[in-house]
């Protein structure tokens, strides 16, 4: 089982998580255990104040020292050993290869920062990893810790319905997933690719492989320089950019 404290002021966004889709069948199938700590709960006057205005000016919020520390020690101490991940825009950013890594961990606490951020000093002094969804900014972390509770309940076994699904999809082998399709076979005139009807195992898997590397090679190029390809692989990309290229002329 996973075992995953937030730390947040807005616990009630969680119901998300916990109430529907996968990841709501994999806390039923006791997966994952979701807790969620509140610094509100450890302020020290009547409004159950978090935040105060920066030192040196400037607008918006910070949030407080005190009680968000002592709701992340209070997390500590319910996951015993485990890390804190703080979701920032200036983490570094979350890969797949990153999500892999965690999903394997037994237990961690996600931060959520709201305003205009944390005391740093509660950063140097609790947060153990830095890590952002996208060089964006969102009104709060925890749409970001959602995002990364998503992504590593469905690598956990038993989370999806059909066991392989998390292994074909984009990312898992560093590229961008093959086009997919349903029926009917032909819809206002575009037709299925005569190789996904042919029924032939070995020519499909070649036409996903290359259509994954071509959308990648279009899409992505940054991935395809992470990535060293195997001979076929190499093969397969220069088919594709050939086909591409004598489409476009």
């Amino acid at each position: 089982m996973l075992r995953v404290g937030v730390v947040t002021l807005f616990p009630e966004m969680f119901d998300l998580y916990s109430d529907w889709g996968i990841s709501a069948r994999a806390v039923d199938r006791k997966l994952v255990h979701l807790s969620v700590f509140n610094p509100r709960d450890h302020a020290r006057d009547t409004h159950r104040s978090v935040d105060d205005r920066p030192y040196g000016g400037g607008p918006g919020m910070v949030m407080m020292f005190e009680p968000v520390r002592a709701s992340i020690r209070e997390a500590r101490q319910a996951l015993p050993g485990a890390r804190v991940h703080l979701l920032t825009p200036q983490g570094r950013r979350l890969a797949q290869a990153d999500i892999q890594s965690l999903a394997r961990l037994e237990s961690l606490v996600l931060l959520a920062g709201r305003y205009e951020g944390l005391d740093e000093r509660l950063i140097e002094a609790e947060v153990d990893e830095e890590w952002s969804i996208g060089d964006y900014v969102l009104s709060g972390g925890e749409l970001a810790c959602l995002v990364l509770l998503d992504a590593m309940t469905r690598l956990l076994p038993g989370a999806l319905g059909d066991g392989e699904s998390a292994q074909a999809e984009s990312f898992m082998d560093g590229l961008l997933d093959y086009p997919h399709y349903t029926r009917p076979e032909t819809v206002d005139g575009r037709r299925v690719p005569e190789v996904l009807l042919s029924g032939n195992h070995g020519a499909i898997r070649r036409w996903r492989l290359k259509q994954a590397l071509g959308r990648t090679w279009q899409r992505r190029p940054d991935l395809l320089e992470q990535r060293p390809l195997s001979a076929e692989e190499t093969g397969l990309l220069e088919e594709f950019i050939k086909e591409h290229t004598a489409a476009q002329s």
